[in-house]
């Protein structure tokens, strides 16, 4: 009797591999990771469509439990910084590259300039990357954010809370605090009616300075009017605190200082104030005391975020993995008191 042979597929054979769906699409390893990724503007049309064919025709499915073994040991971490510019997230970010060398990890560091779809690209990179965690110098709500969270990789966020997710593990100050401390001492230096310049409020940590503050006059009896809070739609900070002290101004209502969210804020308005032949000079307070200050405004009082403690902060989160352990890193602050020039 004559047998036939019938020729096995990898997946009757045996599971298939990545490599298997790589060598019948004719791509490499990295570029099947990227379209099973979802990273589309990584490869053409065609490419993604070969791609897709081979995985169908192997029966290709990603195994999780090598997946979770390869993660826990990537050294790979990714740094996502809203704005690189601002050095206080500069500062916070070498803080955090020293604690996760000294912890055998790597740092890989983008700046998102706070746009969604730029913090969806490389959310999707790192997961390709299948980084060990990713940690968010000041996140944005995505679409992508969406989808990791819960997911197999650890999301740390700094200095702003996930912006979908409140009890999220988060390392930073107590702005709601910071904002009452602000205030008070506003109040104790006779300080009646300031005019508050702040950036978007969808960042938690804004909101939150801006809610303390105008609580702690309105408690006091010295309720800060509308027209005296001031949100201009500036992308920079820098130059939102120039729009917003160009609008105090022509506006003309009277203010006796200025509490901006940011020292990049404060930077902007007194760089117009300087400017204008008919602003005065106004106490001023910031938010980060970011390390130039000392330098280059003596007129600036501010509070202080301890930079150097985050990083340490942010890799305990990483290579904690206690159940039921505590992923809230409240750090302390204090303001800084400087005298106006």
């Amino acid at each position: 009797m004559t047998m036939r042979r019938t020729a096995l597929k990898p997946a009757d054979a045996q599971q298939a591999s990545i490599a298997n769906v790589a060598e019948r699409a004719g791509v490499s390893i990295a570029t099947v990771s990227r379209v099973l990724n979802g990273i589309a503007n990584k490869a053409s049309a065609e490419t993604v469509a070969r791609v897709r064919q081979a995985v169908a025709e192997l029966d290709y499915r990603p195994s999780s439990a090598g997946k979770s073994l390869r993660q826990r040991q990537s050294r790979l971490v990714a740094v996502l910084a809203a704005n690189l510019a601002n050095p206080t997230m500069a500062a916070i970010a070498a803080s955090t590259e020293v604690a996760l060398r000294e912890q055998g990890l790597v740092m890989v560091l983008c700046d998102t300039h706070d746009d969604p779809m730029l913090q969806d690209e490389y959310l999707r990179e790192m997961r390709a990357q299948q980084a060990r965690a990713i940690v968010f110098l000041g996140a944005v709500a995505s679409p992508m954010l969406d989808l990791v969270r819960g997911g197999p990789t650890p999301l740390i966020f700094v200095n702003r809370r996930d912006p979908g997710e409140p009890n999220c593990d988060f390392v930073g100050i107590d702005n709601a605090q910071a904002g009452r401390d602000v205030a008070a001492h506003a109040l104790a230096q006779g300080i009646r009616r300031p005019a508050l310049i702040h950036a978007p409020l969808a960042s938690s940590a804004t909101r939150a300075r801006v809610e303390a503050v105008i609580g702690s006059f309105a408690a006091a009896g010295f309720p800060i009017p509308p027209s005296l809070v001031l949100g201009p739609a500036e992308k920079e900070h820098l130059a939102l605190g120039y729009a917003a002290a160009n609008l105090l101004e022509r506006g003309g209502a009277e203010h006796d200082a200025l509490i901006c969210t940011g020292d990049l804020i404060a930077f902007g308005a007194h760089r117009f104030i300087e400017e204008s032949p008919h602003s005065a000079s106004l106490p001023i307070y910031g938010f980060d005391d970011n390390p130039l200050n000392d330098w280059v405004a003596p007129w600036l009082s501010s509070v202080l975020i301890p930079y150097g403690t985050f990083g340490r902060a942010v890799a305990e989160l990483i290579t904690d993995d206690r159940e039921g352990a505590d992923r809230q890193r409240v750090l302390p602050h204090r303001l800084i008191e400087r005298r106006r020039s």
